[in-house]
Protein backbone atom coordinates (compact mmCIF):
# COMPACT_ATOMS: atom_id res chain seq x y z
CA UNK A 1 0.00 0.00 0.00
CA UNK A 2 2.27 2.63 -1.21
CA UNK A 3 0.98 6.43 -1.54
CA UNK A 4 2.10 10.11 -0.84
CA UNK A 5 0.48 10.62 2.89
CA UNK A 6 1.07 14.55 4.16
CA UNK A 7 0.18 14.95 8.15
CA UNK A 8 -1.17 18.36 8.02
CA UNK A 9 -0.61 18.91 11.87
CA UNK A 10 2.70 20.00 13.79
CA UNK A 11 1.93 17.87 16.40
CA UNK A 12 4.83 16.03 17.23
CA UNK A 13 2.76 12.94 18.79
CA UNK A 14 0.64 12.33 15.57
CA UNK A 15 3.93 12.31 13.85
CA UNK A 16 5.75 10.30 15.93
CA UNK A 17 2.29 7.51 16.16
CA UNK A 18 2.74 7.42 12.30
CA UNK A 19 5.99 6.49 12.65
CA UNK A 20 5.55 3.81 14.94
CA UNK A 21 2.76 2.58 13.01
CA UNK A 22 5.51 2.39 10.13
CA UNK A 23 3.62 5.30 8.01
CA UNK A 24 5.97 6.96 5.41
CA UNK A 25 4.55 11.10 5.66
CA UNK A 26 5.12 14.38 5.03
CA UNK A 27 4.77 16.97 7.43
CA UNK A 28 2.51 20.46 5.72
CA UNK A 29 0.83 22.42 7.76
CA UNK A 30 -1.12 25.56 7.02
CA UNK A 31 -2.48 28.89 8.80
CA UNK A 32 -6.04 27.97 9.71
CA UNK A 33 -9.10 30.39 11.32
CA UNK A 34 -10.31 28.02 13.86
CA UNK A 35 -12.16 30.49 15.36
CA UNK A 36 -14.63 30.46 12.55
CA UNK A 37 -15.94 27.22 13.69
CA UNK A 38 -18.54 27.42 16.04
CA UNK A 39 -19.42 24.83 18.52
CA UNK A 40 -22.46 22.93 18.41
CA UNK A 41 -24.04 22.54 21.56
CA UNK A 42 -23.79 19.22 23.11
CA UNK A 43 -22.06 17.86 20.07
CA UNK A 44 -18.12 17.63 20.50
CA UNK A 45 -17.90 15.01 17.68
CA UNK A 46 -19.16 17.42 14.85
CA UNK A 47 -17.17 20.24 16.00
CA UNK A 48 -13.54 18.45 16.17
CA UNK A 49 -14.62 16.78 12.77
CA UNK A 50 -15.13 20.34 11.41
CA UNK A 51 -12.13 21.57 12.63
CA UNK A 52 -9.65 18.58 10.92
CA UNK A 53 -11.81 19.36 7.77
CA UNK A 54 -11.58 23.32 8.13
CA UNK A 55 -6.93 22.11 9.07
CA UNK A 56 -7.58 19.47 5.36
CA UNK A 57 -8.78 21.93 3.70
CA UNK A 58 -6.10 24.76 4.58
CA UNK A 59 -2.85 22.46 3.72
CA UNK A 60 -4.93 21.50 1.06
CA UNK A 61 -5.98 25.44 -0.31
CA UNK A 62 -1.72 26.50 0.52
CA UNK A 63 0.30 23.73 -1.38
CA UNK A 64 -1.40 23.09 -4.24
CA UNK A 65 1.26 21.86 -6.39
CA UNK A 66 2.40 19.67 -3.55
CA UNK A 67 -0.28 17.85 -2.50
CA UNK A 68 -2.08 17.31 -6.03
CA UNK A 69 -1.66 13.65 -5.75
CA UNK A 70 -1.23 12.63 -1.66
CA UNK A 71 -3.52 11.79 0.95
CA UNK A 72 -3.91 14.53 3.52
CA UNK A 73 -4.59 13.29 6.86
CA UNK A 74 -5.59 16.03 9.54
CA UNK A 75 -6.85 15.56 13.06
CA UNK A 76 -8.23 17.78 15.96
CA UNK A 77 -8.53 16.07 19.71
CA UNK A 78 -10.74 17.58 22.61
CA UNK A 79 -11.58 16.58 26.18
CA UNK A 80 -15.29 16.53 27.01
CA UNK A 81 -17.45 15.90 29.71
CA UNK A 82 -21.47 16.51 29.66
CA UNK A 83 -21.04 18.27 33.16
CA UNK A 84 -18.71 21.04 31.25
CA UNK A 85 -20.37 21.66 28.38
CA UNK A 86 -17.76 23.08 26.25
CA UNK A 87 -14.64 20.86 25.13
CA UNK A 88 -11.36 21.16 26.92
CA UNK A 89 -8.68 22.09 24.86
CA UNK A 90 -5.06 23.37 25.06
CA UNK A 91 -4.76 25.08 28.29
CA UNK A 92 -3.69 29.13 27.89
CA UNK A 93 -1.52 29.49 30.63
CA UNK A 94 -0.67 27.56 34.09
CA UNK A 95 -3.46 28.91 36.03
CA UNK A 96 -6.23 27.31 33.15
CA UNK A 97 -4.05 23.71 33.47
CA UNK A 98 -4.69 23.74 36.89
CA UNK A 99 -8.23 24.59 36.47
CA UNK A 100 -8.49 21.58 34.16
CA UNK A 101 -6.91 19.01 36.06
CA UNK A 102 -8.83 19.75 39.44
CA UNK A 103 -12.36 18.98 36.72
CA UNK A 104 -10.61 15.63 35.55
CA UNK A 105 -9.80 14.51 39.65
CA UNK A 106 -11.73 11.48 40.78
CA UNK A 107 -14.09 11.71 37.33
CA UNK A 108 -14.12 9.88 33.79
CA UNK A 109 -14.05 12.12 30.86
CA UNK A 110 -13.84 11.54 26.93
CA UNK A 111 -11.14 11.97 24.60
CA UNK A 112 -12.68 13.15 21.11
CA UNK A 113 -10.83 13.09 18.38
CA UNK A 114 -11.77 14.42 14.70
CA UNK A 115 -10.18 12.89 11.86
CA UNK A 116 -9.81 13.68 8.04
CA UNK A 117 -8.18 11.97 4.97
CA UNK A 118 -8.62 13.78 1.75
CA UNK A 119 -7.26 11.66 -1.26
CA UNK A 120 -6.56 14.25 -3.74
CA UNK A 121 -5.35 11.72 -6.74
CA UNK A 122 -8.36 9.35 -6.11
CA UNK A 123 -11.05 11.93 -5.08
CA UNK A 124 -12.32 9.80 -1.61
CA UNK A 125 -12.69 11.19 1.43
CA UNK A 126 -13.07 9.95 4.74
CA UNK A 127 -14.29 12.11 8.01
CA UNK A 128 -15.04 10.41 11.36
CA UNK A 129 -14.93 10.79 15.00
CA UNK A 130 -13.17 8.70 17.61
CA UNK A 131 -14.21 8.79 21.16
CA UNK A 132 -11.94 7.06 24.28
CA UNK A 133 -13.00 7.20 27.87
CA UNK A 134 -10.55 7.88 30.59
CA UNK A 135 -10.89 7.38 33.78
CA UNK A 136 -8.97 9.91 36.71
CA UNK A 137 -8.16 8.91 40.23
CA UNK A 138 -8.37 11.45 43.05
CA UNK A 139 -5.35 14.11 42.38
CA UNK A 140 -4.45 15.93 45.14
CA UNK A 141 -3.81 19.84 45.37
CA UNK A 142 0.12 19.42 45.33
CA UNK A 143 0.34 16.83 42.61
CA UNK A 144 -1.63 19.12 40.39
CA UNK A 145 0.62 22.05 41.25
CA UNK A 146 3.76 19.81 40.12
CA UNK A 147 2.30 19.07 37.11
CA UNK A 148 1.38 22.31 36.47
CA UNK A 149 4.30 23.21 36.80
CA UNK A 150 6.61 20.96 34.47
CA UNK A 151 5.21 22.24 31.47
CA UNK A 152 4.29 19.31 30.46
CA UNK A 153 -0.09 20.08 30.15
CA UNK A 154 1.31 23.51 27.74
CA UNK A 155 0.62 21.81 24.34
CA UNK A 156 -2.26 19.36 24.87
CA UNK A 157 -5.61 19.39 25.02
CA UNK A 158 -7.33 18.84 28.43
CA UNK A 159 -4.06 19.73 29.96
CA UNK A 160 -2.05 16.44 30.36
CA UNK A 161 -0.41 13.90 28.25
CA UNK A 162 -1.30 10.04 28.82
CA UNK A 163 2.09 9.22 27.61
CA UNK A 164 3.73 11.35 29.62
CA UNK A 165 3.65 12.87 33.26
CA UNK A 166 -0.24 12.55 33.46
CA UNK A 167 0.33 8.66 33.18
CA UNK A 168 0.17 8.43 36.86
CA UNK A 169 -3.47 9.90 36.59
CA UNK A 170 -5.34 7.55 35.06
CA UNK A 171 -6.76 4.82 36.53
CA UNK A 172 -7.90 3.22 33.17
CA UNK A 173 -9.64 3.87 29.41
CA UNK A 174 -11.59 2.43 27.56
CA UNK A 175 -10.95 2.85 23.61
CA UNK A 176 -8.36 3.35 21.53
CA UNK A 177 -5.03 4.11 23.40
CA UNK A 178 -3.38 6.34 20.81
CA UNK A 179 -6.89 8.38 20.23
CA UNK A 180 -5.64 9.92 23.86
CA UNK A 181 -2.98 10.54 22.56
CA UNK A 182 -4.10 12.63 19.30
CA UNK A 183 -4.77 9.89 16.83
CA UNK A 184 -6.75 6.91 16.62
CA UNK A 185 -4.20 4.95 14.03
CA UNK A 186 -5.80 1.93 14.20
CA UNK A 187 -8.86 3.44 12.55
CA UNK A 188 -7.11 6.02 10.64
CA UNK A 189 -5.30 2.65 8.80
CA UNK A 190 -8.89 0.92 8.22
CA UNK A 191 -9.93 3.86 6.35
CA UNK A 192 -6.51 4.99 4.45
CA UNK A 193 -6.58 1.11 3.16
CA UNK A 194 -10.27 1.63 1.92
CA UNK A 195 -9.15 5.24 0.06
CA UNK A 196 -6.41 3.21 -1.67
CA UNK A 197 -8.21 0.13 -2.69
CA UNK A 198 -11.06 2.94 -4.07
CA UNK A 199 -8.36 4.40 -5.98
CA UNK A 200 -6.68 1.17 -7.33
CA UNK A 201 -10.49 0.34 -8.46
CA UNK A 202 -10.71 3.22 -10.43
CA UNK A 203 -7.43 2.61 -12.29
Amino acid sequence: MEFDLILASGSPRRHEILNQAGFCHRVMTAPADESAVPFPAGDPAAYVMALAELKNGAVRDAYPDEVKDAVILSADTVVWSPEWGMPLGKPHGRDDAVRMLRALSGKSHEVITGVMLRDMRGGGESLFAEVTEVFFRELDKDEIERYADSGDPMDKAGAYGIQSGACVFVRGIRGDYFNVVGLPVCRVAEELRKLIGQRSGQA
